[in-house]
């Protein structure tokens, strides 16, 4: 496994961990705006869950706003 795959896999844990002790109301929210298409927790969620490429940017995204 290589530095860039810990490092995704970090903040990917991040992310479920948060995810997970959020109020189910709240999942429901806008948590950020990418490509001007708003993205819900739940969204992200089975992005992040299935592995898929907008998933990294979501990611990326939630991480600069330090979110997760």
């Amino acid at each position: 496994m290589t530095m860039a795959d810990e490092t995704k896999n970090n903040i990917r844990g991040r992310f479920l961990r948060a995810y997970a002790n959020l109020p189910l109301n709240t999942r429901k929210e806008i948590v950020l705006v990418l490509e001007e298409r708003p993205i819900t927790w739940d969204v992200a969620y089975l992005e992040v869950k299935n592995n898929t490429l907008q998933s990294e940017k979501i990611l990326e995204k939630l991480e600069e706003l330090k979110l997760i």
